[in-house]
């Protein structure tokens, strides 16, 4: 298992702390959004910030859904804690108002204890909206120092016989220890870090080797995924599909779709493997084609009542970001097309504007539809991902600086 040093710091531009990245290609655009969207969009972006920057003052914790509009708080970050950060940088970078630098920075130091946490794969998650974008923003050595951590307890979470990174449970634990989902390949980044700030390839390994696992697994003939997919974690033998937050092992649950969309394209950039890049185009040319018409997916596309089904705008903002990421590795202009539909859409439908008391951005999203737990509420990544789709259209340079949208070379 091994990436050549040659390969790995090729994509090491834009790795240094503050403002050192070039423009990338993923932040150019040959063809210029039409004017009613860039007006739109950016109409949407000034609302979340002062949404954002009303709310934040009274934020005791780190959001991780709304009930009755308002904003419940998890102390030590869950799965979400990266994102709260996360929205305040983006938030910062479109204003410049430091307020939000300040509360971003206040807020990710909730997350410290987090970095020895080899319990979840969601690490990236947690890390790289919140202490990775502070180190690239600020250069304080503190922020690389934790996500570098962060990196090195998720690479614990590997499993050599299966090539895969386990999802859930703690080490000691065989409850699901061969359980994999679509939504690590978004926590691989983290580790692909880890390997362009220490020049130790093992982290980047392991990303490479769960995304060939990803991608031989997950993906069905006509590009569709499920969520889960499990292993025999002593022998690593394939066991099968299965779901959790899906409707069945044989629907497709958009929001991991969207993961999948986004998560290979950025293994893509990080190692310039056009596999993983052709894996994404496979994922994305499904989930266009089970679009509706209102541009907001359901929350899983093969649920019995879909196109009709409860929403999950999450998704939708996930997706935008993974299909602007691909048209810049691809050259497609249908991705970016359908990613400014998805962006307007959202902007048009899905914001909180009609409600004074909600502490939110974006409403319309679906936690764990199966569950029946968070159905049409607010959750957090869906008001960090609409910003960070709205900022790559309107500001590429701004979002580079914060998560490094450089392309192989």
């Amino acid at each position: 298992m091994s990436v050549s040093r040659r390969a790995l710091l090729a994509t090491a531009a834009g790795a240094a702390a503050v403002g050192a990245s070039a423009v990338p290609a993923a932040g150019a655009t040959d063809r210029q959004a039409p004017t009613a969207t860039l007006r739109t969009l950016r109409s949407a972006a000034d609302y979340a910030v002062e949404k954002v920057r009303t709310v934040a003052p009274g934020v005791t914790g780190f959001p991780v859904g709304t009930k009755f509009e308002k904003w419940t708080y998890s102390r030590t970050g869950d799965w979400v804690g990266g994102f709260w950060p996360g929205t305040l940088w983006m938030a910062w970078l479109h204003t410049k108002d430091d307020s939000f630098r300040t509360w971003a920075i206040d807020s990710a130091r909730g997350l410290a204890p987090r970095q020895y946490d080899t319990g979840t794969h969601d690490l990236g998650f947690l890390f790289t909206p919140s202490w990775v974008t502070a180190w690239r923003l600020t250069g304080d050595e503190t922020w690389r120092t934790g996500a570098l951590q962060a990196a090195d307890s998720l690479s614990r979470r590997y499993n050599p016989r299966g090539r895969f990174i386990r999802a859930w449970g703690a080490l000691t634990d065989r409850t699901n220890a061969g359980r994999v989902i679509m939504d690590t390949m978004m926590n691989l980044d983290l580790l692909a870090f880890a390997s362009r700030e220490t020049g130790d390839d093992r982290y980047l390994d392991i990303a490479v080797e769960h995304a060939k696992t990803a991608q031989r697994v997950f993906p069905r003939p006509d590009g569709s995924t499920p969520h889960v997919f499990d292993f025999d974690p002593d022998t690593g033998a394939p066991i099968g599909p299965n779901t959790v937050q899906g409707y069945s092992p044989a629907s497709c649950w958009s929001r991991g779709q969207a993961w999948g969309i986004y998560g290979f394209t950025t293994m893509y950039r990080r190692t310039g493997n056009t596999e993983f890049r052709d894996t994404a185009r496979r994922l994305a040319d499904f989930a266009i084609g089970a679009l509706s018409s209102d541009h907001v997916p359901v929350w899983d596309y093969r649920a019995p009542q879909q196109p009709y089904d409860v929403k999950d705008a999450s998704a939708g903002a996930v997706m935008a970001c993974g299909l602007l990421d691909l048209h810049a590795a691809t050259g497609s202009h249908t991705y970016r097309e359908v990613a400014l539909r998805l962006l307007t859409a959202l902007a048009d439908t899905c914001l909180t504007r009609n409600s004074a008391r909600a502490d939110a951005v974006v409403a319309r999203c679906t936690r764990n539809r199966p569950a029946e737990d968070g159905i049409e509420i607010s959750l957090p990544y869906a008001d960090y991902y609409l910003l960070e789709g709205i900022l790559r259209v309107l500001r590429p340079e701004d979002v580079d600086r914060a998560i490094d949208l450089s392309q192989p070379r």
